[in-house]
């Protein structure tokens, strides 16, 4: 992946930390959102770039009836073989690096903002950033939420949690945090101090030859 030219942010989190909507609030603030897990849904939607490639590596099996991705029974199935993340992941992650240059390319806001929930797990995006902005609560927060939104039982969303990086992982390469351990309205001022950081280290970021 290329060096960006442009100031940006990778912001990043577990699983139900919050960060797309804290990245929302960005968005409304006037950040230009890449959201990667979004560009990864498209192109397992019925006709998506990626479903010929994987109905080639999966079988007809790993597709719903419209032509999607089966998303609930490929993460079963990644979770139990072993082979299968790495043999997914060859095939989406060079879609994804290119939609992700494309869609920054044609984005227009005061900053760059890219949503990249396995960042500390993907090769090459803290290198890509200007900044790493993590997304943090507790823990037992992640396994509420995710459960409440998803419906999933503990133990899967645990073992989801389990094959991500770690909250320590996350903490030791962010530039800044921020907490979402309550509710909407404490996010706000944190939001807000960060906004002003970033527009303030845009106007000192010399204009691309």
């Amino acid at each position: 992946m290329s060096t960006p030219r442009r100031f940006s942010i990778g912001i990043t989190g577990g699983i139900g930390s919050g960060k797309t909507t804290v990245a929302d609030m960005f968005a409304a603030r006037g950040a230009a959102l890449v959201d990667t897990d979004l560009i990864a849904h498209s192109l397992t939607q019925p006709g998506g770039a990626a479903i010929a490639a994987i109905h080639a590596q999966f079988g007809a099996s790993f597709l719903t009836a419209d032509g999607a991705m089966d998303r609930a029974r490929m993460r079963e199935y990644v979770f139990a073989e072993s082979s299968a993340k790495a043999r997914l992941e060859a095939i989406l992650h060079p879609l994804i690096r290119i939609e992700t240059e494309r869609a920054a390319q044609a984005a227009q806001g005061s900053y760059l903002m890219f949503v990249v929930p396995l960042l500390v797990e993907s090769r090459g995006w803290r290198e890509r950033v200007s900044r790493v902005l993590v997304v943090d609560c507790d823990e037992q927060t992640q396994v509420r939420r995710v459960m409440t939104r998803s419906g999933l039982p503990e133990a899967q969303v645990r073992a989801i949690m389990a094959a991500q990086a770690t909250r320590g992982q996350r903490l030791a390469v962010a530039d800044d945090v921020i907490d979402n351990d309550g509710d909407a309205d404490a996010l706000v001022p944190q939001v807000e101090r960060l906004h002003a950081t970033y527009l303030a280290l845009v106007a000192d970021v010399p204009p691309p030859p």
